[in-house]
């Protein structure tokens, strides 16, 4: 039955097109681009259908490679939480990949056949972090997945290369982390195995080397999550990487990170587990919370579209650690939305901006003006969509996300993060507001100049508005039918929950 090969045929999709796309591309180049296209639609499609299968028969899908059962073999897990990511990672990457075919015949036009291959890895890496139910297999697939960020990301500016590398430089240690902390849980509990471990766990949690694994796995995720104050390297690598990049990794590659801390926290230890020796929840809520607050007053800070966007996404990444940290229905109800809601927010957002810098040649805040909504109207329409629902405006997805985190923290009595949530929902509105003003009101200043010179119609093309339209009305529609995602959550609780 196909439906049971699912955890398999979504990665191996991957590879055959991280093979096959550079073995055609040097015969013809030209079609790299929809090789990228037809492999992210494959595994989105095996996704989408995974995601049904599993809600119609509710059975996690538990698949051995070669027959081999675990703790000897490979195993990858197919559950609610896993089919939900996987689906909602691979679908982004694939609108992001449609919106990609007219920037790149600028920003790299002849690197097309290489960057479609290292995005066929870097999803690869990203799946199979979800997917995999083995602790070491998910750094390999980490290690994939940063590698492939590194390269992606060097593709930019000037300034990208030095990113990159300071990027490589920190997630490395991240990396690295995470593994020491992988082998101190291996020579306690003898396996790397998910589910066994956390079955052995109980009995062996209160050994100095499970809290220390447990401190370091945390950190070494919080780095890829760019969890504050380990968000370095996000801020330049998101700014100064090509348009295409930023709208891949941004919107994806901290939702995984934050996914595996869901896994770790959630899942591996539980809850009651590791609170009972080392308080990370609130240690965590409370770095959730000051990075929101943080990235909000930089987003503020910055004339640039993209770089404002960059520390969007700190303050964002704040709001799904703090469902975490929440431990109740409301928190992960509200952290696994939050999810959902900002990959499409910021994806359609640093969409964008390309779009604005195709087009205008920057995407400088400080030049968007009036006309702008005349010249590109359907791009500023959705540029407005995506801006009220990050504030956190009904009906727009954003603001559900935020109303059942906050629903978390009144059950847990946490006013102070309550009031994380408030202000920075004020914020957000400060940072996107000056933009809206600059579209839709008119300026006096530059009146005058196009006054005696009439505003022609520069929309961007189909293939460029279509990922940006289907994303702006998916932010509508998620809103409205949030009712129905949310009882989907509700079965991927963890148990204790």
């Amino acid at each position: 039955m196909i439906g049971s090969e699912i955890p398999a045929l979504i990665p191996v999709t991957y590879i055959f097109f991280a093979i096959l796309i550079p073995v055609v591309g040097l015969w013809r180049r030209e079609i790299t681009w929809h090789l990228s296209l037809l492999g992210t639609g494959i595994a989105t499609f095996f996704s989408a259908w995974g995601f049904w299968h599993l809600i119609q028969t509710g059975e996690t899908i538990r698949y051995f490679f070669g027959g081999w059962a675990p703790p000897i073999g490979i195993e990858f897990v197919y559950d609610g939480l896993a089919a939900f990511i996987v689906l909602v990672i691979n679908a982004i990457a694939f609108f992001v990949l449609i919106h990609s075919k007219e920037i790149s015949k600028v920003e790299f036009p002849g690197k097309k056949m290489a960057y479609y291959t290292v995005s066929m890895l870097l999803m690869l890496g990203f799946n199979g972090m979800v997917l995999t139910g083995d602790l070491f297999n998910l750094y390999v697939f980490l290690e994939i997945s940063s590698l492939s960020s590194y390269a992606l990301i060097a593709i930019g500016e000037k300034r990208a290369p030095f990113s990159a590398f300071r990027y490589l430089i920190i997630g490395t240690v991240g990396g690295s982390l995470y593994l020491l902390g992988v082998g101190f849980l291996y020579t306690v509990t003898g396996t790397l195995n998910i589910i066994d471990m956390h079955a052995m766990l109980p009995q062996v949690i209160g050994h100095s080397s499970v809290i220390a694994a447990l401190i370091l796995m945390i950190i070494g995720v919080g780095v890829k999550a760019a969890l504050f104050p380990l968000h370095g390297w996000l801020p330049d690598s998101y700014t100064f990487a090509s348009s295409t990049s930023s709208a891949l990794i941004a919107p994806i590659g901290t939702k995984v990170a934050a996914y595996i801390l869901f896994r770790i926290v959630l899942f591996l230890f539980g809850v009651e587990l590791i609170d009972d020796q080392l308080p990370v929840t609130t240690i965590i809520g409370i770095f959730a919370g000051i990075g929101i607050l943080y990235g909000s007053i930089m987003a503020i800070a910055q004339s640039e579209l993209k770089k404002m966007l960059a520390y969007s996404s700190v303050s964002q990444i704040g709001y799904i650690i703090m469902g975490i940290s929440l431990a109740n229905p409301f928190g992960f109800i509200g952290a696994v939305l939050h999810i959902l809601n900002h990959a499409m927010m910021k994806a359609l957002l640093f969409l964008v901006s390309g779009s604005m810098r195709l087009k205008e040649g920057h995407s400088l805040i400080t030049k968007f003006d009036n006309s702008y909504r005349k010249k590109y109207p359907w791009t500023m329409a959705a540029f407005t969509t995506a801006a009220i629902s990050m504030v956190g405006l009904p009906p727009l997805a954003g603001f559900f996300s935020k109303w059942y985190l906050a629903l978390g923290t009144i059950e847990n009595s946490d006013w102070l993060l309550l009031a994380v949530i408030l202000i920075s929902s004020l914020l957000n509105a400060v940072y996107f507001f000056r933009i809206l003003e600059k579209i839709y009101l008119n300026n006096p200043d530059a009146e005058e100049a196009t006054e005696t010179e009439a505003v022609q119609n520069n929309e961007v093309s189909f293939s460029m508005m279509f990922p940006m339209a289907v994303m702006a009305i998916g932010l509508l529609l998620v809103g409205i039918f949030n009712v129905y995602i949310v009882n989907v959550i509700f079965t991927m609780f963890p148990a204790g929950f």
